[in-house]
């Protein structure tokens, strides 16, 4: 387990970036935290330094369910799960079809389906610590 506290948007992105470099060759990353905590801002600091290419093009797909970055060397798919209300909207994302293929995939809200995250998931739980800051514990 390791621990990252952040008073800022740019400390934020580059613990961001301290963790994409155990996700680079794909993988499951889940985020765990209260609505506010971050969790968009550290996706948008991942996708940073592991498709820059894609940057511009980062926000929260709590509305699209799933948004994809396809960079030059990886292809990260990032679900929102908060306006998912049971396994059947799970299942019509094609969610479990993402899952390893050679791309990294990020859920937020994983709590919400916390028996799909598959075992060997990485997990970040994001805290709110402060009114800037926050704590993210790696598991």
């Amino acid at each position: 387990m390791e621990e990252f506290i952040s008073g800022s948007i740019a400390e934020t992105e580059e613990i961001a970036r301290c963790i994409a470099e155990k996700l680079q060759n794909g993988g499951f990353l889940a985020l765990y935290g209260e609505m506010g905590a971050g969790k968009t801002a550290f996706v948008r600091g991942l996708v940073k330094a592991l498709c820059p290419e894609c940057l511009d093009i980062v926000h929260s797909p709590t509305f699209a369910i799933v948004n994809e970055y396809a960079g030059r060397e990886i292809t990260i798919y990032h679900f929102d799960f908060y306006r998912l209300t049971d396994e059947d909207d799970l299942l019509s994302t094609g969610f479990y079809d993402y899952i390893g293929n050679g791309s990294l995939v990020i859920t937020e809200w994983s709590e919400l389906f916390e028996n799909a995250i598959p075992e060997n998931a990485v997990k970040l739980f994001i805290e709110i610590a402060g009114d800037n800051k926050r704590r993210f514990t790696l598991c």
